[in-house]
């Protein structure tokens, strides 16, 4: 798939007009899923938007991973969001009634009939990439992805296999206003700590981004932030901070 560098993310989204103000701001990937809670807010939000030019993506959550309840789950999903369809639909996370041999190809069926444009996997290690490859072609695998926590071994699948690494939490919660590296970056380049995780983040070829934000002034500053240029070895120097830190951990 074709992503923009950077979308919006929704989760803890809970006003339309947030939703409303990102599209109007220039956002053209939208990202929510069924957990959230919040599908019905975002397709308010949406509703004036031109679909033609927009990507919407949702998360189908466990209890919807059943071969028999993919569909109906997908329906719901549609439904409160006000689409006929989806671009973008996911496996949020492979537990519950998931299974490779059979929710895969269930997906398949909802795609074939024309309730999504592609399918994606999230928080999927590398073995479970290898074994639903066997089932579908992956269009993008969402995981958490930011200064302090990435897998390069999930980094590389999506470059050998050619589809977008789509990261959640490039700020990793506010933790990188707080590192005296970004910090640093940051100053150089007379712009926030946001920006530089942001411009980091996407400076991973095949990597996107879809931090949440609610003020129009930072939609605006994290849609800019992709065009951050960091040196060669300002993208080395956050590489090498020693700290791991998984904030959504299986």
């Amino acid at each position: 798939m074709d992503l923009p560098p950077v979308g919006l993310g929704t989760m803890g989204i809970d006003e339309s007009d947030v939703v409303a103000a990102a599209v109007d701001a220039g956002y053209r990937h939208v990202d929510t899923a069924q957990i959230y809670d919040n599908e019905a807010v975002v397709g308010r939000g949406l509703a004036a938007a031109d679909r033609e030019d927009l990507l919407v993506a949702t998360k189908l959550w466990t209890d919807s991973l059943a071969a028999d309840e993919v569909r109906a789950g997908t329906e719901r999903s549609l439904d409160r969001l006000g689409l006929d369809a989806v671009d973008l639909l996911y496996v949020h996370r492979p537990r519950g009634g998931y299974d490779p041999a059979t929710t895969l190809p269930a997906l398949e069926r909802v795609r074939d009939a024309g309730l999504t444009d592609h399918l994606g996997l999230s928080n999927f290690t590398l073995d479970q990439l290898r074994t639903a490859a066997d089932y579908v072609d992956i269009a993008a695998h969402q995981v958490e992805f930011h200064p302090f926590f990435r897998s390069k071994s999930l980094l590389e699948h999506a470059r050998r296999h050619g589809y977008p690494l789509v990261a959640y939490s490039p700020l990793a919660g506010g933790r990188v206003f707080e590192d005296p590296t970004i910090r640093a970056v940051a100053e150089a380049h007379d712009t926030t700590p946001a920006a530089v995780a942001i411009a980091w983040v996407t400076s991973h070829d095949p990597v996107v981004t879809i931090p949440k934000a609610s003020s129009r002034e930072h939609l605006a500053a994290n849609l800019a932030a992709a065009d951050l240029e960091l040196t060669d070895d300002e993208v080395a120097r956050i590489e090498a901070i020693e700290r791991e830190e998984e904030l959504f951990p299986e």
